[in-house]
């Protein structure tokens, strides 16, 4: 809407065309062949003379003395028309200038580049009354002559404005059909959903804000609406606190401490080091009156890493006796997180092709972000595909998906 700059009517004037300095007899010989008479003329400069000084309302007055003069030639009162139309638009007089606007496009007078101007003018006297259905009944005349995408954007607009949401979101939804939407239309479009009550709409509305124009805003909400979704498992909350630091979103050191402490639980000592590397070197941890227990939840988990690697040989063989394919599938998350990364991979991968796991589709979403952890992408990417469930686990896989192809800057 800001780049219709003929809705602003300080610029109506300037696409009139017309100045009130330009003499009337110059609007003759540039608008028709025919002779002005003098009953006429006078008035009109007159107009054009109390226009300069900025009395547009006496300008109109004066008009109406031309008005009352009998047997008006076509460009007589087509001139008329001119003049009125540019002291009623400064004058605020909206009525008066739609009804002249409309009366000078109808003329037939009028070149295409003019009509244009006229037309778009017109659009914006009915915007500044807040006559939405005119306003859009002209856009609409406009647009069959000619696209223009500020146009439809203001369409648009106005279909909002009016609470007309229905008639918005199919415009809006027109255009994706044809590209891609901007940040603006999207987020006019999920916000029409909200409105609307439409959940699902709504999410896919802010999955597309998120993938196009990755913000923190669009990822938090994603987030907390997967958080909050029915069904959802609180056992995905260290996949959710993966994928916000994948996206740089923890802003709190209670974010940073809790995240550490959910993968010591999870046997990933390697990752939880780094999350707590990640807190000291943003000024989260290691600062104020929580400083020692950043400090004790650090060497909590390093000591934990260190003994998982003194007995990684028998726990695997341990493992591996029992047949436990969920130990497995954890033991070879933490080795890819401490830097063995092919072991941790092939031990994944058996693990879930072995099955007898608890929670299958939690096995692939953790392979995926394996592979994430480890750079490579497109493996990453075809695991998380194959990932389903409902309770938050096909979600975050797809939103993982988002993460590695636009991630945020």
């Amino acid at each position: 809407m800001s780049t219709f700059r003929l809705a602003h009517l300080g610029l109506v004037m300037a696409a009139l065309g017309f100045t009130a300095a330009a003499p009337v007899l110059g609007l003759s010989c540039a608008y028709a062949a025919e002779t002005v008479r003098a009953e006429i003329g006078t008035p009109l400069q007159a107009a054009q003379a109390l226009m300069k000084q900025g009395k547009n309302k006496d300008a109109l007055a004066k008009l109406r003395e031309a008005d009352n003069v009998a047997n008006k030639s076509a460009n007589e009162s087509y001139l008329i028309e001119r003049v009125r139309a540019a002291a009623s638009s400064a004058a605020g007089e909206y009525d008066v200038a739609a009804k002249s606007f409309e009366t000078l496009i109808a003329s037939g007078r009028l070149g295409a580049m003019e009509k244009e101007k006229f037309s778009e003018g017109l659009i914006g006297i009915y915007m500044r009354a807040k006559d939405f259905p005119k306003a859009n009944a002209a856009i609409n005349r406009q647009l069959k002559e000619q696209d223009s995408a500020n146009l439809r954007a203001l369409l648009i607009q106005n279909y909002y404005n009016s609470g007309n949401l229905t008639q918005a979101e199919s415009e809006l939804h027109a255009i994706e059909k044809n590209g891609r939407l901007s940040e603006d239309q999207l987020g006019l479009l999920a916000n029409i959903q909200l409105k609307k009550g439409d959940k699902a709409g709504y999410v896919s509305s802010i999955e597309k804000l998120a993938a196009s124009y990755p913000k923190m805003s669009y990822w938090t909400d994603l987030l907390n609406r997967v958080t909050t979704k029915p069904g959802y498992s609180n056992r995905l909350t260290v996949d959710v606190y993966r994928l916000k630091m994948a996206n740089n979103l923890l802003k709190k050191p209670s974010e940073y401490v809790e995240m550490a402490q959910l993968l010591i639980q999870a046997k990933a000592p390697a990752e939880a080091i780094k999350v707590i590397d990640k807190g000291y070197k943003a000024g989260m941890l290691g600062v104020g009156a929580e400083a020692a227990r950043h400090q004790r939840l650090k060497d909590l988990a390093e000591k934990n890493l260190a003994e998982s690697s003194k007995t990684l040989a028998s726990d695997e063989a341990a493992l591996v006796k029992a047949k436990d394919n969920n130990g497995l599938l954890t033991m070879g998350y933490g080795l890819v997180q401490a830097g063995q990364v092919d072991k941790g991979l092939a031990m994944m991968t058996a693990a879930i092709k072995a099955g007898g796991l608890r929670n299958p589709e939690d096995a692939k979403l953790r392979l995926g972000e394996a592979y994430a952890a480890a750079g490579k992408k497109a493996q990453a990417i075809s695991t998380l595909k194959t990932v389903g469930g409902t309770e938050g686990t096909a979600d975050l896989a797809r939103y993982w998906i988002m993460a590695i192809n636009h991630p945020m800057s």
